[in-house]
């Protein structure tokens, strides 16, 4: 058993992740052999993640806010507070905020055996990106 009783930091991941301003806060990464990772990530209004991918998945939790998700040929989603996403193993997906909301989720992961959490894709550019209220 580990107790962590300081205060966790607050980053803000590599534009070569993110188009915007987002702030990342880690919660859980565990050690081997356990693989998890849980982050509280929080995307100012306009901001979102890049095309991206996970080996084994990943959970999102809404806790705030209202943003979007969407997976590769899929329609645009809006969340909210209280949805849940899961996302499936190796399904290129990008969230973050809408273009006037902010949006805060934790995110879940395992990481692969081989320690990959996620393979990048290009970012998600203005054109795809709604430019309007998020209803």
């Amino acid at each position: 058993m580990q107790i962590t009783r300081t205060e966790a930091t607050t980053g803000t991941p590599s534009p070569e992740w993110v188009t915007g301003t987002v702030h990342v806060t880690s919660i859980a990464a565990a050690e081997g052999p356990a693989r998890l990772r849980i982050d509280d990530v929080r995307f100012e209004p306009g901001s979102r993640t890049h095309w991206h991918r996970h080996p084994v998945g990943q959970f999102l939790h809404i806790t705030d806010g209202t943003g979007l998700v969407q997976r590769r040929g899929g329609p645009v989603e809006v969340v909210r507070a209280g949805d849940r996403v899961l996302i499936a193993p190796g399904e290129w997906h990008w969230h973050g905020a809408g273009p006037t909301t902010s949006m805060t989720h934790l995110a879940v992961l395992t990481a692969a055996e081989d320690g990959t959490e996620a393979e990048r894709g290009e970012p998600v550019t203005d054109a795809c990106y709604p430019a309007g209220p998020v209803a």
